[in-house]
């Protein structure tokens, strides 16, 4: 599933444990009734976020995740998150394109696969 917007938010990295870190960032869509939509990234992913701005147009992947909660009371509550996996940037033109890494001089080039 994916959703395309507009960032007006992005939060910090928030570090919940040894094991487990997150970020959440808002995106808004262009609809005649825009929603303001909260995602989270997990792990390694909260790195999808440098870089970009608030104000940019963007796609994002995403998978909806849900749980359930018992209170000490024993009253059950149930929990939605949608956990952004991939962010493209819509518009982007060439300049965004990745830089050619080159080979120092003295290292020999070799069209080998391995």
């Amino acid at each position: 599933m994916q959703v395309a917007g507009k960032i007006v938010a992005i939060m910090p990295t928030q570090v919940v444990s040894e094991k487990f870190s997150k970020r959440e960032f808002v995106v808004e869509t262009p609809s005649q009734y825009p929603q303001q939509i909260l995602f989270q990234l997990t792990q390694d992913k909260c790195s999808l976020l440098d870089g970009l701005q608030v104000g940019q147009e963007v796609d994002v992947h995403l998978n909806i995740r849900g749980r359930s909660w018992t209170n000490p009371q024993g009253e059950t509550k149930y929990f939605n998150t949608l956990e952004a996996w991939k962010i493209e940037v819509l518009g982007a033109t060439a300049q965004t394109q990745p830089k050619q890494v080159s080979t120092p001089a003295n290292e020999e080039e070799d069209d080998l696969p391995f």
